[in-house]
């Protein structure tokens, strides 16, 4: 009995002698814990120091990866669902030149003439879409795209529109010749359009009511941000709303080609990792030797009357252009852009001048990324 009780108060003497010298120790870390973890979720992470160690660690621990990955830049993922005949082909150029550089994913697909997809087709173009390796920048001539719709992350939605008229003018001519770099051009492009129709005068195209100069072939723009639902296709007033609304809650950016410069810089401010230093190569000779290549040929432009004509069938087209054109220039304020007086031209406005015959005899800048400087 004494053993026992001789064994039974060395473990008592032990047990209080072991709480006594480590509850503060014990209380000690706990509280450091707890304000280390508040202070990590607080800071995003662990500190940066801590992830390149543990990036180092891991590349050379014998093959098993980087046990933390690098941070990948907000956003990493953008769709730019070009507009046709608004410079998308000069935007394109520069993004092969921006993917090199700073060593993001470019996907430009080679579909130009399928906008409208079912809702298959859709579904499968979104997963695509969004298992490419990030930082990526996919893009495509196609209908705004609803990620939300099928549950996947949203990317950052960017695109640039154009003067409506100045747009349809650009697509007539270029289906007709193409452009300077001379592939495209001519027969090559359209080889099933006949004599009659690929030397149809414009303005008899439009005052005659000819199926490519009416509606709804002259409703374009608007679509691409109205999306895939059937009634996008339609002029009206629903479409145009539809339109307006996915631009304010889907769209980081849509830029206008008339002031191109300053939706560089734009670019540049807002998606740094993929833009970073885009006027700079917008400005270099390289790029201008490239660039002017793109420029529809043989454009020309119709008398008073079709241009009449032409912007009263396309009133919901300057509805959309001039929202999204008052909505770039409040961007430009917000970022806090400066920018002088731009040389453009706008029908709209131009149409309803009396002087407007001395400018239609003017040559037409071409498609290119030159456009202000030539206007």
């Amino acid at each position: 009995m004494r053993a026992r009780s001789r064994r039974e108060n060395w473990l008592a003497v032990v047990l209080l002698r072991v709480s006594r010298r480590d509850l503060s120790f014990c209380l000690t870390a706990l509280l450091i814990f707890c304000l280390g973890s508040v202070l990590y979720q607080f800071n995003g992470g662990a500190p940066k120091i801590l992830l390149d160690v543990g990036y180092y660690l891991g590349r050379f621990s014998g093959g098993h990866g980087p046990l933390a990955p690098r941070a990948l830049p907000f956003p990493s993922q953008v769709v730019y669902n070009r507009v046709g005949k608004c410079g998308s082909r000069t935007i394109v150029l520069l993004l092969r030149m921006l993917a090199d550089r700073h060593q993001f994913t470019l996907i430009s697909s080679d579909i130009h003439n399928k906008t409208r997809l079912t809702k298959r087709e859709q579904e499968n173009l979104i997963r695509n879409i969004s298992t490419t390796p990030q930082p990526f920048l996919y893009t495509r001539h196609v209908h705004f795209l609803n990620f939300s719709r099928f549950r996947t992350d949203e990317p950052a939605h960017i695109n640039i529109i154009r003067d409506p008229i100045n747009r349809f003018l650009s697509n007539y001519f270029f289906r007709r010749f193409g452009d300077w770099r001379g592939e495209e051009n001519h027969v090559v492009r359209t080889p099933a359009m006949k004599d009659d129709e690929r030397y149809l005068d414009i303005s008899t195209c439009i005052l005659e009511s000819y199926p490519e100069c009416s509606n709804p072939r002259l409703f374009y723009i608007i679509p691409y941000f109205c999306g895939q639902h059937p009634q996008c296709r339609e002029p009206g007033l629903w479409s145009l709303e539809m339109a307006k609304q996915n631009v304010l809650d889907h769209y980081l950016l849509v830029g206008v080609l008339e002031e191109l410069q300053d939706v560089l810089l734009l670019l540049e401010r807002l998606l740094p990792h993929f833009f970073s230093d885009v006027l700079n190569i917008y400005k270099s000779p390289e790029y201008k030797k490239l660039g002017n290549m793109t420029g529809t040929v043989h454009k020309q432009t119709p008398n008073l009357e079709a241009l009449q004509v032409l912007y009263q069938r396309m009133e919901y087209e300057y509805k959309f252009y001039n929202f999204v054109k008052a909505q770039f220039h409040l961007t430009k304020r917000k970022i806090g852009l400066r920018t002088g007086p731009q040389p453009s031209r706008h029908y709209s406005s131009v149409i309803q001048r009396k002087d407007l015959q001395g400018e239609l005899e003017e040559e037409e800048p071409e498609d290119s990324l030159d456009w202000t400087q030539q206007t």
